[in-house]
């Protein structure tokens, strides 16, 4: 075997396998700093942010097949320590100089608009059109300069600088696009040259203003630094879970803590199994089910970062043969009383402790659950009888990650997985508290 790398070396990756799939296999052991399709060789290099999320990621598939879409796909440690930019122009231009450039931001702590990025590439020539968009491999932009000369100064200059002082640093190549298409001026996409074309509706921008992020490279006082995510009580945390960027479909700036949640299956649910539930998407201070209302419940989170991850990946999801309805409360919080459930200092809450890798899984409900905390003499029929009350298993898998002893189980269909989590996440199997998640995995 190969040296340890920080690169993934992925073999048997066919065309109908897409960046975001290789993303999910490999994204619950840590943040993929970039990611290489090699198309013509049916292969993959994926840059995990340091070598022990490489190896953790290597152990783990040394005991479960990794299968996308159906086929298997077969990973080892790369020869490379490190993808170069070199590697990632295989997929394009490369050096072929070109009035577009092709930007991808690294270590991305602060969020970058249409106008930061105009800010630090207008002083090489006129940019006529900017489109920024979220991939795999990070944040990216599309900068159309008037000439190529003016493309080519730009990334002389500026490849490998930071925009801001120790982060958002700059990965420049050329293009193989000939002219950007821009529909709407706003902090996603802006034409200089068409001033008059509308803004995008409301909502619907994955990359939302958060106000004035600071000074930008080459007009910022030494050591200044940008103000990041205001909303957020953990940027650090979410930084480093993310990437720098965020989740598509969540903006940053919620504020708001407390959510709805309606259409419950009274008969089924409890303080505790919402608990369960609501506590994979952040730390849960009360709750407190509505008895004027029996199908509805009060959900305070503990930040409105938390809260906007609950509505988004909860709304519409199936528990107990009802369909979940997730929203923003109009009340800021839950007022303590006899009628509420006080879980602020409850030793289960996730986000205390490894803040940062508990919401990098973050996800919808799917049919695997990933159990942790098990007895080190588990067994597969043991854990098969714990949870198989809750809907036929599919399939399960028992293995060790850093000396503990971890599993999966599959379930038909993400409601029963849900069930499963919701009634025996912190049960005991076997003399030990066991803690439940969902896991991003497609199959086992």
């Amino acid at each position: 075997m190969a040296e340890p790398s920080k690169v993934i070396h992925v073999r048997n990756v066919g065309h109908e396998i897409s960046e975001n799939d290789l993303l999910q296999v490999f994204q619950p052991f840590g943040v993929i700093t970039k990611l290489v399709m090699l198309r013509a060789k049916n292969q993959a290099l994926i840059q995990m942010q340091d070598i022990p999320s490489a190896v953790n990621a290597l152990q783990f598939y040394a005991n479960v097949q990794p299968s996308i879409r159906g086929r298997n796909v077969y990973v080892q440690f790369s020869s490379h320590p490190e993808l170069t930019t070199m590697d990632q122009n295989s997929q394009g231009r490369g050096d072929e100089p070109n009035r577009i450039l092709l930007v991808t931001i690294h270590h991305m702590l602060y969020p970058i608009t249409v106008e930061v990025l105009h800010q630090v590439f207008f002083p090489h020539g006129f940019v006529e059109k900017i489109v920024t968009f979220q991939k795999s491999a990070g944040f990216q932009a599309l900068i159309q300069y008037q000439t190529r000369q003016s493309a080519v100064a730009a990334r002389t200059t500026l490849q490998g600088r930071n925009i801001y002082d120790g982060c958002c640093q700059l990965d420049i190549q050329f293009s193989n696009l000939d002219e950007l298409q821009v529909n709407f001026n706003n902090e996603r996409s802006r034409d200089f040259t068409n001033p008059n074309l509308p803004s995008e509706q409301k909502g619907r921008s994955s990359q939302p203003g958060y106000g004035d992020a600071g000074g930008v490279y080459g007009m910022q006082p030494s050591g200044a630094r940008g103000v990041a995510f205001p909303q957020m009580a953990n940027a650090a945390a979410i930084a480093a879970a993310f990437g720098g960027g965020l989740p598509p479909g969540i903006s940053g700036t919620n504020d708001r803590c407390t959510v709805l949640v309606s259409n419950l299956n009274p008969e089924r649910v409890d303080e505790d199994k919402l608990f369960n539930l609501f506590s994979i998407y952040g730390n849960i201070v009360r709750i407190k089910l509505l008895r004027n209302k029996p199908d509805h419940a009060l959900v305070q989170m503990g930040d409105g970062f938390q809260a906007e991850l609950a509505v988004h990946f909860l709304k519409g999801a199936m528990l107990f043969g009802k369909r979940l309805e997730v929203n923003f409360s109009k009340h800021p919080n839950i007022t303590q009383g006899a009628d509420t459930h006080e879980y602020m200092n409850s030793n289960l809450n996730r986000f205390n402790r490894n803040a940062a890798k508990n919401y990098r899984y973050c996800c919808s409900p799917t049919k695997i659950i990933h159990l942790s905390s098990l007895p080190q003499d588990v067994t597969d029929e043991e854990i098969v009888t714990h949870m198989e009350e809750h809907g036929p298993i599919v399939n399960t898998k028992v293995f060790e990650m850093n000396g503990k002893k971890q599993a999966l189980v599959m379930f038909d269909n993400e409601e029963l997985a849900t069930e499963a989590l919701v009634c025996k996440h912190a049960s005991s199997l076997g003399g030990s508290i066991i803690r439940i998640s969902f896991s991003q995995l497609q199959t086992i």
